[in-house]
């Protein structure tokens, strides 16, 4: 009778040996290095998010990501990356996690990799042979920087200043359009009305971030409000973020510029050619994309939302204006932030083109509480100048003696679904 307790208890003992073996196993899996010299680097995974509040746990979505050469392509002595060094989101800002993808981040091993990753965070749903003929569309070098026509533009300048532009309505009676044309480069996002609003937003786009599914439901749910597609102009570039894998197959169409030739995997309802939403004009230079480690690495260290412990942590993902944001803030020296959510938000309609007023409207897939939180403490740290109404402390003097906006408020764009 003693002997079958004790071994009972034995057995106890020996399975609870065998769980904690596993789980530092399972936990030193996600701080291994992959074997790719001189493009992947261990990062070790953090405790709370960039907010300081929530507990992180990184294995979902992992915490090692490609590596490329410096990001920067400029060498000003005040830019974000020397501010970010005496803030409090240094250890969460990796310099040289690739902002955009192409031929050269294509690996069988790679693929192995990022192919577990679902959505904007990894190549699931990609078939390797897409990937490859995409990013062989996309392999000039105006394609792997952000800035490609820095050298034509730069005159004299050392620092590249972008303002980056969110939809929110607390930009309508703003007269901040000029200020926004000033800077070197104008970002925009999914429904960016400009005509009859070039006073409070400006007129130019250097640069349009969009993901399919976000660009066809503004088209639709703003067509009266003036959006008929992308904004077409001579400087404008195109930034894909890839939501699902039938979008690299859409980019390697637009790019090459084959509607005839190259047929987009029909689904039903869907047309088999991609529309020509970037005019016939544009070519292969014209077009970027998202690298998917870039994605996942905003989300894990930036925007690592509480929904990630919830049923639809598949589906979230930062909106697009936020992969926007954060992207500028690691390509630019100086960032100025407009139309992107803050405290205030209720006071303002949920787009600045809206003929009525409409409430802001929260989605399940993304977490604006979080990115409200989180672009208040940037503009704190004076990383980036966010656009706001009421008073709020003022960030440090940008580069270069820049004037930016005197004060600052922004509404995150919010993803049309």
């Amino acid at each position: 009778m003693i002997g079958r307790p004790r071994r009972v208890l034995a057995l106890a003992f020996l399975c609870i040996c065998v769980l904690l073996v596993t789980d530092m196993v399972s936990i030193s899996m996600y701080d291994a290095s992959w074997d790719w010299p001189g493009f992947l680097e261990p990062q070790r995974i953090r405790t709370t998010n960039a907010t300081g509040s929530d507990p992180v746990d990184l294995s979902y979505l992992g915490d090692t990501y490609a590596r490329d050469e410096e990001v920067s392509q400029t060498s000003c002595p005040d830019g974000i990356r020397a501010r970010v060094l005496r803030s409090p989101f240094k250890l969460a800002f990796l310099k040289n996690v690739p902002v955009l993808q192409w031929l050269k981040h294509v690996s069988k091993k790679e693929y192995d990799r990022l192919h577990k990753y679902p959505g904007a965070h990894g190549w699931r749903g990609v078939s390797f042979l897409d990937l490859v003929d995409t990013l062989s569309a996309l392999n000039t070098s105006a394609n792997r920087v952000m800035f490609d026509d820095w050298d034509q533009r730069a005159q004299g300048s050392s620092c590249i200043r972008c303002a980056v532009i969110g939809n929110g309505g607390i930009l309508r009676g703003s007269e901040k359009g000029q200020e926004i044309d000033r800077h070197h480069y104008v970002f925009r996002v999914n429904g960016a009305v400009i005509k009859g609003f070039e006073e409070d937003v400006g007129s130019r786009t250097s640069f349009y971030t969009f993901s399919t599914n976000t660009m066809r439901n503004s088209m639709r749910s703003y067509a009266r409000a003036g959006f008929r597609g992308p904004p077409k102009s001579e400087e404008t570039r195109y930034i894909f973020l890839p939501d699902q894998g039938r979008d690299y197959t859409l980019l390697q169409a637009v790019a090459t510029q084959t509607q005839t030739q190259t047929q987009v995997k029909k689904r039903p309802g869907r047309s088999k050619s991609p529309p020509s939403y970037f005019g016939k004009n544009a070519t292969a230079m014209k077009f970027k994309i998202y690298h998917p480690d870039f994605i996942r690495y905003i989300q894990n260290r930036f925007l690592h939302s509480r929904l990630l412990k919830g049923r639809f942590r598949d589906w979230y993902r930062p909106t697009t204006g936020g992969v926007m944001l954060m992207a500028a803030m690691h390509t630019c020296d100086q960032v100025d932030a407009y139309g992107f959510i803050t405290p205030d938000y209720k006071s303002y309609s949920d787009h600045y083109y809206d003929k009525s007023f409409h409430r802001l409207r929260f989605y399940a897939n993304h977490d604006m509480s979080l990115e409200m939180k989180v672009w208040q403490k940037l503009h704190e740290a004076g990383l980036i100048n966010l656009y706001m109404r009421k008073s709020a402390p003022p960030a440090p003097v940008p580069v270069e003696q820049y004037t930016p906006p005197h004060t600052h408020r922004c509404q995150s764009t919010p993803s049309v679904h």
